[in-house]
């Protein structure tokens, strides 16, 4: 499975750490093991279905642990019925890289 996720934190993070509440989702993320990309406007992660809801949730609830007002959170999912057919970050995105 690939999960985009997009955090939008109310706010996005405090005086001096502009982004402190979002860097607790990416630090969630960073930390399941799961393969990841950090994007402008999201992350997208990937890896067993299981895995990555428990990590999208978790990501969503660091935020707000991490003392955000409020939290709106953007997922968009691609999952393929045939296990040997799942999407990857390289499948969906590597023709298009940087000196690809």
């Amino acid at each position: 499975m690939i999960v985009e996720i997009q955090c939008l934190a109310f706010p996005p993070g405090v005086e001096g750490d502009t982004y402190r509440h979002i860097e607790a989702a990416i630090r969630v993320i960073e930390r399941s093991g799961l393969a990841y990309e950090v994007g402008a406007l999201g992350t997208t992660l990937q890896g067993p279905a299981d895995d990555v809801w428990r990590v999208a949730r978790e990501a969503h609830e660091a935020v707000l642990a991490a003392g955000a007002n409020g939290l709106v959170t953007v997922l968009k999912v691609e999952q393929a019925r045939d296990p040997e057919a799942q999407p990857t970050i390289e499948s969906l995105t590597g023709k298009w890289r940087a000196g690809a």
